[in-house]
């Protein structure tokens, strides 16, 4: 028996060392090698296996089956990752197939619209009717009729909202109260809502909807259907007496002009759009104007909203404009300057998203200029009391604002940790915050605290949405030791009890990627 163990021994030696020169000549001649050794191997059987005995063979026996059933498991193993593999990458080809033949039946009708209306317009002129300079009464769309004495214009409905306001006092004063602070406001809003509206909103959401106000004019509102993200900028509308313009936005919006509309050559009007009469109404209005992109995210966001996103990062706000038209004219709206439209400080754009298989991904270029909520559940009932809505000037709001930014700024304690979490996450992750995330986390944590929240809460909120949104583009699963380490870094700088909307997000992409 003692020989079957000095066997076992030479034998594990001879096997390791081959195993070892095998690997270290992988690249080189891997098979001149370790199959000439299969001879030793038998050579070595050969002079001890007289001597085994019973329980020698035996164990022979033994340790040669689990042998196989080792360099089995790894031949399964190796089968099963290649077969995950091969299942994964297929996945996201298809993946990528239907996202390109989604881009090319939207393009594909698009072009059928345009063929349609080009069509139309020929058998307008076979069948001799008017022709646009014998006959400018003509709309530009179906939901443009002409106004009566104004049918040459080239902006009927922009022409209608000049003609509404001429004679309008758009003069608004804050109702009720001589004075209302943004926590107040946040918790009349929300009685607002269950009251009148049956909407069931947190009040860390109300907090997180008004300093967003204060930091952005883009809000991106997210989460499942039914939670109530198209909801809640109806419902603002309705606070501020003043209805939000919602628009819904379609599958085949490739440019500006489905957003802003464009000026037809046929009918030699300009195809306006609801969007379009919103913006231009704010500019008669002194109140808050909400204009809703509902589903925003149907098509792709930098392909109609680009120039959007682009004026407003000016910081100058008087260049905010956006062209409509190259050759103006003497009749055209009067809010409209050498064919340009100047967007007001009193709109908020809100974007509400799905993220499902029918919509686009929203990319850092959006989120970075935007403010973004996230819904995941829906409201649960609370007691309330009835609450009236409410007659705000924007002029009034803003002030709260720019109040809330001088009283209540970052503390300097605060954003050193800040500052230390950035470099750590760049060390770890590879990833910046940025210039614009520092302005923003800046004006966004003081109207958060004078919403009645903490600093540390707003803080929380920004690193959640701002910074570990990025983290979904990375390999997490290759990351679950740096995010347990980022998870023990936030307790240290900030504490243990705080940073919990950052602790639990960081814990459902471990639990994702496990």
């Amino acid at each position: 028996m003692n020989d079957y163990f000095q066997y076992l021994q030479k034998w594990l030696i001879a096997f390791f060392t081959n195993l070892g020169t095998w690997f270290k000549m992988r690249w080189a001649d891997p098979w001149s090698v370790v199959p000439a050794e299969f001879t030793a191997y038998h050579d070595l059987l050969n002079a001890y296996k007289t001597n085994f005995g019973g329980w020698g063979w035996f164990f022979f026996v033994l340790f040669t089956i689990l042998g196989l059933a080792f360099l089995c498991s790894i031949l399964f193993l190796l089968y099963w990752l290649v077969r995950k593999y091969i299942k994964f990458y297929k996945t996201e080809v298809d993946k990528d197939h239907l996202r390109d033949e989604v881009e090319k039946l939207n393009i594909e009708l698009y072009n059928t619209i345009q063929e349609k209306n080009r069509v139309l317009s020929l058998q307008v002129d076979q069948l001799g009717l008017k022709k646009p300079e014998e006959d400018k009464g003509n709309p530009t769309d179906a939901n443009a009729a002409p106004l009566e004495g104004e049918e040459n214009v080239r902006f009927p409905r922009l022409t209608a909202v000049d003609k509404k306001y001429s004679n309008l006092d758009a003069t608004i004063t804050l109702s009720g109260e001589k004075d209302i602070a943004l926590e107040d406001l946040c918790k009349r809003f929300r009685l607002f809502c269950a009251s009148q509206l049956g909407l069931y909103y947190t009040l860390e959401t109300m907090r997180a909807l008004f300093a967003s106000m204060g930091t952005s004019k883009i809000i991106i509102l997210e989460g499942i259907s039914g939670t109530g993200k198209t909801s809640l900028p109806y419902a603002l509308g309705r606070f501020f007496q003043n209805p939000a313009t919602i628009c819904s936005v379609q599958p085949s919006w490739r440019d500006r002009s489905e957003l802003l509309g464009f000026y037809n050559e046929f009918t030699k009007k300009f195809s306006e759009t609801e969007f379009l009469r919103a913006v231009y109404e704010a500019t008669y209005r002194q109140d808050p104007n909400i204009i809703v992109l509902d589903e925003m995210n149907l098509a792709r966001i930098e392909y109609y909203f680009a120039e959007f996103l682009s004026i407003m990062e000016m910081p100058n706000v008087s260049e905010w404009n956006i062209d409509l038209i190259a050759a103006p004219q003497p009749d055209d709206p009067k809010h409209i300057k050498d064919g340009k439209l100047l967007i007001p400080q009193n709109i908020w754009f809100v974007g509400t998203a799905n993220n499902d298989d029918s919509t686009f991904t929203i990319t850092d270029k959006v989120y970075d200029r935007a403010m973004s909520l996230f819904f995941d559940n829906k409201g649960i009932p609370f007691d309330y009391e009835f609450t009236e809505s409410i007659s705000m000037p924007y002029d009034y709001l803003e002030k709260l604002f720019t109040q809330a930014k001088t009283n209540y700024p970052i503390s300097s304690s605060v954003f050193a940790k800040f500052s230390e979490l950035d470099s750590f996450v760049i060390a770890k992750f590879h990833l910046a915050f940025g210039n614009r995330i520092i302005k923003q986390m800046k004006d966004f944590v003081p109207c958060y605290v004078a919403c009645g929240g903490t600093e540390l809460q707003a803080v929380d909120y920004i690193f959640c949405n701002k910074i570990l949104k990025k983290f979904e583009t990375l390999n997490i699963a290759f990351l679950r030791d740096e995010l347990n380490e980022l998870d023990a870094k936030l307790s240290k700088l900030f504490g243990k009890n705080e940073f919990k909307m950052s602790k639990a997000k960081i814990q459902l992409l471990i639990k994702m990627n496990g």
